[in-house]
């Protein structure tokens, strides 16, 4: 019965982590209806920062203000990328018009290929070598630190969306894009803070992740990045509360899975409980069906 009790504390703390980065993906597509695959490199970026952020200001010697530091440096670091990202790779997209026949195929290609220079990019400025973060606090207080940081930013974003004039023009422009710029809305500026925040939400998540269990290399944010995206989905894309309860379920799925034998197909039976949610309910968990007219 420890074990189990255990194992839920841990995979509560796990699955937060996931959901930071789930919130990422479905901002992005809340809005802009795109699968922003480079936000898993956002992550990975944010992780180098966050490290180096903590070694600058004296890890060792002040582990608790280096460490909120670092997470201070991550998070505008992701941020800015974020925003450079959407204004590179994706605002000269959506300035060509609706009237292209490959308007959607298109952004996902280049999302695909902003993943790849910055996964690539990454190699070449920091190696392939592993870097360990130094640990701040014993590991059960990291864990009982990550679950009430993961959880009061989570509140603060549904607080931000929910209760802001910003989150109230986020809401407007899932809706309908078009309607909300006839209305005054700024759109372009709306979707570079879409971009800024769902990146700094990442950039949390990454140091906190690295924090728990994980080194920081290249290609890190490929594992992290998949169950965020599974997390998102299973949830509700495009649902912020849909992907915090995504994150948890997944955590939670994973650690429960590493008390039998089969702690190993882990992701095998991640992406069967994601496979299980949309055979019953395509729109997710907490999704809702919409129309479209054509």
């Amino acid at each position: 019965m420890e074990k189990i009790v255990n194992a839920l504390i841990t995979g509560l703390a796990q699955g937060s982590m996931i959901a930071l980065v789930a919130l990422g993906y479905t901002m992005v597509y809340g809005i802009l209806k795109l699968i922003n695959f480079a936000h898993s490199e956002i992550f990975m970026m944010g992780a180098f920062a966050g490290l180096f952020g903590i070694a600058a200001f004296g890890g060792d010697s002040a582990p608790l203000f280096a460490g909120v530091a670092g997470t201070l440096c991550a998070m505008a670091f992701a941020g800015v990328l974020g925003v450079v990202v959407e204004k590179v790779a994706y605002a000269p997209l959506r300035s060509r018009g609706r009237g292209l026949a490959n308007t959607r195929i298109t952004p996902l290609v280049t999302a695909l290929g902003m993943s790849v220079l910055l996964q690539n990019l990454a190699q070449l400025l920091f190696t392939a070598r592993y870097r360990g973060y130094p640990q701040l606090l014993p590991i059960e207080h990291t864990r009982q630190v990550i679950f009430v940081t993961s959880i009061l930013v989570m509140i603060g974003l549904e607080l931000l969306v929910r209760r802001t004039w910003t989150g109230k023009a986020m809401r407007a422009l899932s809706v309908n894009v078009e309607a909300a710029r006839l209305m005054g809305v700024r759109t372009s500026r709306i979707i570079a803070l879409t971009f800024l925040t769902g990146s700094m939400l990442a950039a949390v998540g990454a140091v906190l992740y690295c924090l728990d269990q994980s080194q920081v290399y290249p290609t890190m944010g490929v594992v992290i990045g998949n169950r965020a995206f599974v997390a998102a989905v299973i949830g509700g894309i495009g649902n912020i509360t849909g992907a915090m309860l995504g994150g948890m379920l997944i955590g939670i799925i994973g650690e429960m899975t590493k008390l039998t034998p089969y702690s190993g197909l882990q992701d095998v039976l991640v992406f069967a409980v994601l496979i299980g949610v949309l055979l019953v309910k395509p729109t997710g968990l907490l999704g809702t069906t919409g129309t479209e007219k054509v």
